[in-house]
């Protein structure tokens, strides 16, 4: 039976194979609100592969494929031609240097993208909320998935009123390949909406070892990024005053814990007309 009759959200998964797009598959076969459509993966050893063989939870009656135009077209066409409008959601996890193409091929086939992929310039996401109106196809790209780290930006964001210094610190595998992580610039961008300038340095500061200060900001806040095998996701927010600090923590010990966002935001993204930034937006 077909995702049309019952109803179901049909999805694509790009990056099928990696760590988030695996785990976001294995999601969708276990949810009876979705429908697995395409898996998109340029692994050469899986293409033609069943997708549920190669991830071991049997067979799923969908193949690997590197062609992800071929697989826009051919969905987005299925969905059109039906008797049951049902509009088809891509939810890509990538890599940074292609998901610029392939959020703006989705648009251009009428497929509303949830980017979990990181490493969008401002410019790209600009050009692509753009395109996503002109087109009025909703998307979503979303740094983090997980409903806690929106909770510690609101935060973070609340308390950068009451402090002038503060430092960021983040943490992935050494898998990850953009540095700092989206999640860590979204953080420090709602931190920046106060509009002060912080970590006036009351000395001249050297570094012995170029950028063991981390990166600086404009804003003046600075970001340490950690990379090491055994890690998921860790993000901290350290706030200093006169006689305390003030610390903010989040850490992600199994991807699992993204799922509710990335099924949240799956669900949702077909009511929008535009792109939005940020799981808040749609919370």
């Amino acid at each position: 039976m077909t995702s049309s009759a019952t109803n179901q959200i049909p999805v694509l998964v790009s990056g099928a194979l990696g760590k988030m797009g695996s785990e976001v598959v294995k999601t969708i076969q276990q949810s009876t609100k979705f429908q697995l459509e395409a898996a998109i993966d340029t692994s050469p050893s899986h293409e033609d592969l069943d997708v549920g063989d190669v991830l071991g939870i049997g067979n799923l009656g969908v193949t690997v494929t590197s062609d992800l135009e071929g697989s826009l077209c051919a969905v987005s066409q299925k969905y059109r031609d039906s008797s049951v409008p049902n509009a088809p959601v891509l939810i890509d996890f990538t890599q940074p240097s292609v998901v610029y193409e392939n959020t703006r091929s989705a648009i251009a086939y009428g497929i509303h993208p949830v980017i979990g992929t990181t490493g969008l310039t401002q410019d790209q996401i600009i050009d692509l909320s753009d395109f996503a109106r002109k087109a009025s196809i909703g998307g979503a790209i979303i740094p983090n998935f997980s409903v806690g780290i929106v909770l510690l930006q609101q935060a973070a964001a609340a308390a950068s009123s009451f402090y002038e210094n503060i430092e960021l610190i983040e943490s992935h595998h050494n898998q990850k390949k953009d540095a700092p992580s989206g999640t860590c610039l979204k953080t420090a961008e709602l931190i920046e909406e106060t509009g002060k300038k912080f970590n006036t340095s009351n000395v001249k500061e050297e570094e012995l070892i170029e950028g063991c200060r981390g990166g600086l900001r404009q804003s003046g806040i600075n970001i340490h990024s950690i990379r090491l095998p055994g890690i998921v996701a860790r993000q901290e927010v350290i706030f200093g005053g006169v006689g305390e600090t003030y610390v903010l923590s989040h850490n992600t010990v199994d991807r699992a814990a993204y799922m509710p966002g990335v099924k949240l935001v799956a669900s949702k993204v077909r009511e929008l007309t535009t792109l939005v930034y940020g799981l808040e937006r749609l919370l």
